[in-house]
């Protein structure tokens, strides 16, 4: 198992989006889900812009679904909140369960909605178990989208993603 420095170093790499030295790093079998001095796995902290970094971390077995020890999110989670599709997309090929919530009740959908990322949205509602679910906040993908005045994303999940009705208390 590689030590704390190897991990430090190998989380600065995919960081810094660096592939090279991230696979150079990983070729000293560098433990990909330990985590670093800041609690967080090399894969937690990957460039989001970067997904051929972080397949080559989820090639060496990172675990995609990790959450982050304070709110509970996962890389899907930051990847949707920022509207990186791309990244998404390698995420779940690679097993990211993009059906956990985070520590508020939100999928990586309700972040998406929230921030307007039309892109990550359409997607997410495909590959999404409960599209229609409700956060701690009794709020949807779509009441979140309508809330923060992202016009062109609550359109197009009213359009594609009907509200459901709510379920007797």
């Amino acid at each position: 198992m590689a030590e704390a420095p190897d991990v430090n170093r190998l989380c600065s790499a995919t960081a810094r989006g660096d592939l090279g030295e991230t696979q150079l790093i990983l070729q000293s079998n560098a433990d990909v889900n330990k985590r670093n001095m800041f609690d967080r796995t090399p894969l937690q902290v990957v460039k989001l812009s970067r997904p051929d970094v972080a397949e080559v971390l989820l090639k060496a077995q990172a675990d995609p679904n990790v959450r982050d020890p304070v709110k509970g999110l996962t890389v899907a989670h930051d990847a949707a909140r920022e509207g990186f599709t791309d990244m998404l997309y390698m995420l779940v090929k690679y097993g990211a369960d993009v059906n956990l919530k985070d520590g508020d009740g939100n999928l990586p959908l309700h972040l998406a909605a929230r921030e307007g990322h039309l892109g990550a949205v359409r997607y997410l509602v495909d590959v999404s178990v409960q599209p229609y679910s409700r956060n701690r906040d009794n709020l949807t993908p779509l009441d979140l989208a309508l809330a923060h005045r992202r016009e062109d994303t609550a359109q197009w999940l009213q359009t594609h993603c009907p509200p459901q009705p709510q379920s007797p208390a």
